[in-house]
């Protein structure tokens, strides 16, 4: 066709500006005889829907093999009659809103015409006659899309074209997304809460005070110096707008949030459950595993009984027994590093440097933490697989739920180890000036900072959180898709023949469930709850990182991979699990964070206990105590320092004085400080659970709306059973016995194939945030 119209259209049907794609041809044929007439021949494109108009049977015809019967009545005709018909026939098409570029004319020969509709135009018609359209192309518009990321996803038409599994995933992360506003805006209110009143906290300005004269004992033994404890005045200060009565509050808070996410869950996935038609899914019977039923005979011919049992079970639990000994090696590893690091930069002896040797460590083993975790997590996803194929499951349901369990056992001990070693060990066991704790002989434990080790907990969940998520984000699902599309495009440049559709989608990367989905967004919900009395802006960051994360997820599934098969599910399976276990953690975990990780039970002790006119002055001093320089052991004391007359130095702990009888023992305020943290950790694990449950009790899993319309159904069902029961069996409609009744499971999950989409207009737009 292009030869003959002296045009070169270029790789692909495009008009001559290269942009605006052929959708139709129309091609006007003239004969040589006397009796000869134009004929008109559509013809599409293939991506489209033909639904131009036709007039009547004489302005066009299907090719050569026209209709007979109209020939006698068209051989009539003049040419003259026929360009005029020919151009009122184009005046209707572009009256109609379609774009048409026109071919030279050769006589007595062929002349084409190209049509292009806009997208627009073609919706439109669609719409209005019931046409099937390309749903891809909509979903690409209206929701793989920046331009629409802050606007509702389009739920209904996401499970139409991918099926309910996939539907109820960003189902799920649009609930978790929208209601993750609420701890977003009152983690920033609690920050500028800490922001504002700063100034007016006494412990800090008690740290920031440089006439109080404070020397602190050594960091190190021998090459590390006294220091002023002025000098951590900045971290006293960040530390504050952390750790403040506002945080206690927002834990609470959190709790509660943690329950009112699940039971709305419920309620939404009750409400999809019914639009979507899957309350009568009916579970089937999963068929064994290839993989099962050939090792099964392998084994029973060599092995009976408890022996295969220790033989597929036992090798896995080994092997994850030797992945948690990996972990906490890496995490041990990371804390020698920091404790070696510690006395090697102390030894530079410029005054500024030995400064910020502490700062400067913990920000080198924060960053090489986060970069551990990120390595680790790729190879526990690969063992993870290995491990769950060792123990040869049955069905492909029981090796999908022995997959997930394993990966994020795995997965989430390996990104949270870190932050418990930090908020829950570090400086428990250090020991004190005189009689520290040394590992390898020659290096002390490390210890927390006077201000506490909250603030450096708040700065290793920030690394690691933001970490994972820009760097998943941007680098392997953004910016390695985006290099090897660029290679793609430079080898078909250089290949002489240019690559058809059907050869791109052929390359795609091959759906692999979601799965992976899900375990990056249970990962980072276990961030924002586990941990968020030490950092209340987790889920601001969470949120904006899901703002951006829905719509990344969109492109993939729409551009980046093979239309995955529809799979049909009753719900989100064994995920819904999973974060209920997180939710009653979390609990338990904040409880233990603001008692013996914050500054707030040690705090309200000495205000309410100790303190002489019930203030917070004095509590810097009072939370210090005293070591005799002299009692040093041979060897451990600074070699040179630059603080000169120095007889007692001070550390954090709660110990008497060297003067008493029982010197460097447990005072009595450190008995009275354990009390109150045990005492604050049963008290707020008992109100959290407790508000919780009231949370859960008060909030039905079933909408009103939706009972109400379930009782309307049931009437409605009722009624024509009883007109069907009261007419005689011969006028009885075939097969309207009612079928006996199955039970169903919530966790059920049917593999379909391929489905065509339905029309727009059947489309309806649920009220799901993205």
């Amino acid at each position: 066709m292009c030869s003959e119209s002296g045009i070169d259209l270029g790789p692909g049907l495009f008009f001559a500006d290269g942009k605006r794609k052929v959708d139709y041809v129309l091609c006007y044929k003239y004969k040589k005889r006397r009796s000869s007439k134009g004929r008109l021949s559509i013809s599409s494109n293939g991506t489209v829907p033909l639904i131009i108009p036709v007039r009547s049977e004489t302005e066009a015809e299907s090719g050569e093999a026209g209709a007979a019967a109209g020939e006698p009545e068209e051989s009539k005709l003049t040419e003259e009659e026929k360009v005029l018909m020919r151009e009122e026939f184009e005046a209707g098409l572009l009256e109609a809103g379609l774009q048409i570029e026109r071919d030279k004319e050769r006589v007595n020969g062929l002349g084409f015409i190209r049509l292009h509709i806009p997208w627009s135009i073609l919706s439109r018609e669609a719409e209005l006659q019931k046409i099937k359209v390309a749903v891809k192309k909509i979903l690409h518009e209206e929701w793989a899309n920046y331009g629409v990321m802050f606007k509702y996803q389009p739920v209904d038409l996401i499970r139409k074209y991918f099926g309910e599994q996939i539907g109820l995933y960003f189902a799920w992360l649009g609930v978790y997304t929208q209601l993750l506003i609420p701890p977003s805006v009152l983690g920033i209110i609690v920050f500028l809460y800490g922001i504002f009143t700063v100034d007016t906290n006494v412990p800090s300005l008690e740290t920031c005070d440089e006439n109080l004269n404070i020397t602190m004992c050594p960091l190190c033994d021998a090459v590390c110096d006294y220091w002023r404890l002025s000098t951590v005045c900045s971290l006293a200060r960040a530390s504050y707008l952390f750790d403040n009565g506002a945080t206690v509050f927002f834990a609470i808070f959190m709790s509660l949030w943690a329950a009112c996410f699940l039971e709305h869950w419920k309620r939404r996935q009750m409400c999809l459950k019914h639009t979507w038609d899957l309350t009568s899914l009916e579970d089937e019977e999963d068929e064994l595993r290839p993989e099962y039923e050939e090792a099964l005979q392998e084994k029973k011919a060599k092995l009976r009984g408890f022996l295969c049992f220790f033989l597929t079970n036992v090798p896995g639990l080994c092997f994850v027994d030797f992945q948690i000994f990996v972990t906490f090696s890496a995490v041990f590893g990371v804390v020698v590093y920091r404790i070696c690091m510690l006395s090697v930069w102390s030894m530079n002896p410029d005054p500024e440097a030995k400064a910020s040797v502490r700062m400067t460590v913990t920000t080198t083993g924060i960053i090489l933490n986060m970069l551990v975790v990120l390595v680790l997590e790729e190879v526990y996803g690969a063992i993870a697989v290995w491990l769950t194929e060792l123990e040869l499951p049955k069905t492909e349901e029981e090796f999908g739920e022995r997959l997930i369990f394993k990966s994020f056992f795995l997965k989430s001990m390996n990104a949270f180890a870190p932050i418990f070693y930090v908020a829950f060990f570090k400086g428990r066991f250090a020991g004190r000036p005189g009689d520290y704790v040394y590992i390898f002989e020659d290096y002390r434990m490390e210890e927390c900072a006077p201000p506490g080790c909250l603030i450096e907990l708040c700065i290793q969940l920030s690394m690691i959180m933001l970490g994972k998520q820009l760097i998943q984000n941007n680098v392997f699902e953004i910016l390695i898709p985006y290099k090897l599309a660029a290679e793609d495009e430079e080898n078909e440049k250089e290949e002489k023949r240019q690559k058809q559709q059907f050869d791109k989608d052929f390359t795609l990367e091959p759906f692999e469930g979601v799965s992976p989905e899900y375990m990056e967004m249970i990962i980072q919900y276990g961030f924002v709850s586990l941990f968020v009395a030490s950092f209340p802006l987790a889920p601001a960051f969470a949120l904006l990182n899901n703002v951006i994360e829905i719509r990344l997820d969109a492109a993939k599934f729409v551009t980046e991979i093979r239309r995955p098969d529809a799979v049909r599910c009753k719900d989100i399976g064994i995920w819904y699990n999973i974060l209920c276990g997180i939710s009653k953690f979390s609990v338990i975990t904040n409880a233990f964070v603001i008692s013996f990780t914050s500054e707030f039970v040690p705090r309200m002790v000495y205000q309410f206990m100790y303190s002489v006119n019930g203030t917070m002055s004095g509590y810097t001093e009072h939370s210090l105590s005293y070591f005799n320089v002299s009692n040093f052991p041979p060897g451990t004391a600074p070699t040179t320092t630059l603080i000169t007359g120095v007889n007692m130095c001070r550390y954090k702990d709660y110990r008497d004085p060297p003067w008493e009888p029982d010197a460097y023992t447990f005072s009595k305020q450190y008995w009275s400080v354990l009390a109150a943290r045990l005492a604050f950790v049963i008290f707020f694990q008992n109100l959290a659970m407790f508000l919780s449950m009231l949370v859960a009790w008060m909030i039905p899993d079933v909408p009103r709306s939706l009972r109400d319309q379930l009782k309307k159904e049931n009437m409605a069902l009722m009624e024509v059973k009883t007109r069907c029961s009261t007419l005689p069996p011969r006028q009885r409609a075939p097969g309207s016995e009612e079928p006996p009744a199955r039970p169903s499971h919530s966790s059920s999950c049917v593999k379909l194939g391929d489905r065509n989409p339905p029309p727009p207009s059947e489309l309806k737009r649920n009220d799901t945030p993205g």
